[in-house]
């Protein structure tokens, strides 16, 4: 089961890959025609619009699943262990609600404007707010495993990772060989 979800987050970071460089090309193209040429690619916008919606929606995806999302724990690390997980389960309880608010607010959308067609390439809207439906589950079941994982004891509230300090902190632990990982003492 695990290589199953490994393999999908694999294709799915794929796909990020695949949209954002639908989008260089899109609009770096658009430019060069709109410059060079006087005319330009009319559906360029729009389908760039729709790539980084999916894009930002399922690297949210990514990012929640890695907890890569920047926050501040300090709280938590003075808390007794119990107090800690109550609060980190209340949390995960709050958050629930609001990705629960989403899935419902996107389907409704996605229901809504099913039948109506983007202006200039003709795709559905209903694909359009379908990315909040392609974070919502995922994150959904992500924030109950997260949830599980806690009220199991298969996670340490103690010792955890549930958030990052800082921007700096995800680049040191996806490369834990660079210069940066190992600053030098400055006199």
């Amino acid at each position: 089961m695990v290589r199953i979800i490994e393999f999908c987050f694999l294709l799915l970071k794929v796909a990020i890959a695949l949209l954002l460089a639908g989008m260089v090309v899109l609009v770096f193209g658009n430019v060069v025609l709109r410059y060079a040429f006087n005319t330009g690619i009319t559906y360029s916008e729009e389908l760039s619009r729709i790539f980084f919606i999916w894009l930002t929606f399922l690297g949210a995806v990514i990012a929640m699943r890695e907890h890569a999302h920047l926050g501040v724990d300090s709280l938590l690390r003075r808390l007794p262990p119990n107090s800690a997980k109550v609060a980190i389960l209340s949390g995960q309880v709050l958050m629930l609600g609001a990705t629960w608010l989403m899935i419902s607010g996107s389907w409704s959308q996605t229901l809504i404007n099913l039948h109506v067609a983007a202006p200039a390439t003709g795709i559905s809207m209903g694909f359009f707010y379908g990315a909040g439906l392609a974070f919502g589950i995922p994150a959904f079941l992500i924030i109950l495993w997260d949830m599980f994982s806690i009220l199991t004891g298969r996670v340490d509230v103690a010792t955890a990772e549930l958030v990052r300090d800082s921007e700096d902190q995800v680049a040191l632990d996806e490369h834990p060989g660079s210069p940066l990982a190992h600053p030098v003492a400055k006199p």
